[in-house]
């Protein structure tokens, strides 16, 4: 006899639906996967034998046979335990085939007949709800994450043998209740850092309240023990809170590489990896193609400490995500596009002592020392980190001051006004915020009045800007004039953000 039952797979961040059939007839007992089946789906087959036979449950001892479609995409993992068994139990006559018809099935199965979790499950719920499936069953520890999808009754049963008293109207199971955003999105936690306790540094806190009012990318550049580390990690406190379509996406992409704890992401991604990481761990890859780092912070935080440090063609794989907002994975089973839409926020010393230009230090490097350990950043990618600040030695009075900074909670009502104003400013196009503007916004809500476009040709001129620099040069001013409330780019806006391009002139040029 022959059974279907529905299942899912991933994409990329995309589920797309699979067909789990299976034949069982005569012939000497046997149990073939077909429909290019990785090693864990092959395995699958001991898996659900015992599964079954452990959930006291009948198993066929005749020549199975499962094929999993379209039979040209090739499949991985152990999420088809739960729908082969399901469907093996449908074509013995043990569960009624109307009774499954439209539901999807999503598991992996121990030996008992326990049915784990498996990674991607969210991407998977919302590809079958936007399909018109009304159903999906799915393991209890991956519960959490799928309810926040509308339109989907959620059933997450801890063992094969609840599925099937399910099915075979037994005993009916109660479908997950669906949680709101709005009850976790309101619940903010106290930030583990908090620009309060961060002294002196007032220009690099300006700059910090820029970058994340616009989105923009930041490099530091100053002394060891300057505050470069304690201002990046503080910056995840004045960031707005992320819509529930950001919730989402970085969810998704969280269940897909197996790092997601509970259920939806409701904080702003922050990831620092180890200056030793690999260009693959950065940009995402391997055999099944996973997300790298730059996807785990999609609308958050990517934090790189000691730039220079990193392998020079993982800095420079950076570049190309950093222009268009997501990375394509290319391996020879797959291709695969993931977001990537992240603040670039990065530190580095001044040489390789440390101390060059640090009127509190003694700088022990030769010029050509010196100049080999900034080559290490190259310029293509100098000009895509939209402000650039030195972040100088704290001096002994700011230390043991006793004045106290503005709160993390201070900034950020000035950081989420400005993200208000282009929120409503670019309705319908997509876009977040200032940092994602292409040749056409940056036309329309960057324009300069005649004395100010005569100064910015001035100021090309001079700081030899290329376009690129010309035009985050721009949107800097931008969101400048954002925090100032204020509706068109001033000369003071302006200015100040000229001041945010000369780093690179005075280290680099």
């Amino acid at each position: 006899m022959i059974a279907k039952i529905l299942s899912f797979a991933l994409d990329g961040i995309d589920g797309y639906p699979v067909t789990v059939e299976t034949d069982i007839g005569g012939g000497l007992p046997a149990f073939d996967t077909v429909g290019l089946p990785d090693a864990a789906v092959k395995e699958s087959r001991d898996r659900v034998k015992s599964a079954i036979k452990n959930s006291t449950l009948n198993f066929p001892q005749m020549k199975i046979v499962a094929n999993l479609a379209p039979a040209d995409t090739r499949k991985e993992g152990s999420l088809y335990d739960l729908p082969i068994a399901m469907a093996i139990l449908t074509a013995t006559g043990q569960v009624d085939a109307h009774a499954t018809e439209g539901c999807v099935f999503i598991g992996e199965l121990s030996l008992k007949g326990e049915i784990r979790r498996v990674n991607g499950v969210l991407p998977m719920v919302i590809a079958a709800a936007s399909q018109g499936y009304k159903r999906i069953v799915l393991p209890a520890e991956n519960a959490e994450e799928a309810s926040y999808v509308e339109g989907i009754e959620i059933f997450a049963p801890a063992t094969l043998i609840e599925v099937f008293r399910h099915f075979a109207g037994l005993a009916p199971m109660s479908p997950v209740p669906a949680r709101r955003w709005s009850d976790v999105a309101a619940a903010r936690e106290n930030p583990a850092h908090d620009f309060a306790d961060i002294r002196g540094q007032y220009a690099a806190k300006r700059a910090m309240e820029i970058a994340a009012a616009g989105g923009h990318n930041i490099l530091m550049v100053g002394p060891p023990g300057s505050g470069k580390t304690m201002l990046a990690r503080a910056l995840p406190s004045i960031l707005p809170d992320m819509t529930f379509a950001e919730a989402l996406e970085v969810t998704k992409i969280h269940s897909i590489a197996g790092v997601l704890s509970g259920g939806i992401v409701t904080e702003r991604p922050f990831r620092s990896p180890h200056h030793t990481a690999s260009t693959v761990s950065l940009t995402g890859g391997g055999r099944r193609a996973e997300p790298g780092e730059i996807s785990l912070a999609n609308h958050g935080v990517l934090f790189l400490d000691e730039l220079p440090e990193y392998q020079h063609s993982a800095l420079e794989a950076l570049r190309q995500p950093l222009e268009d907002g997501f990375i394509t994975v290319t391996r020879v089973q797959n291709t695969v596009r993931y977001p990537a839409r992240f603040m670039l926020v990065a530190s580095m010393n001044p040489c390789p002592c440390g101390h060059y230009g640090d009127k509190n230090g003694q700088c022990r490097c030769t010029l050509q020392q010196i100049q080999r350990y900034l080559k290490k950043i190259s310029g293509p990618l100098l000009d895509r980190i939209d402000i650039q600040i030195e972040v100088p030695a704290v001096e002994y009075g700011e230390m043991v001051g006793k004045d106290k900074s503005e709160s993390s909670a201070v900034i950020r009502e000035r950081v989420c006004r400005a993200r208000e104003r282009q929120l409503e400013r670019y309705r319908g196009t997509g876009l977040y915020n200032n940092a994602q503007m292409d040749s056409t916004q940056i036309r329309r809500w960057c324009a300069l009045c005649p004395g100010d476009e005569k100064m910015m040709e001035q100021i090309f001129r001079r700081m030899n800007l290329s376009a690129r620099g010309y035009t985050r040069l721009l949107k800097v001013a931008r969101t400048i004039a954002d925090l100032a409330g204020e509706e068109n780019i001033g000369t003071e806006h302006l200015l100040e953000a000229v001041q945010y391009r000369s780093v690179d002139k005075k280290y680099w040029s």
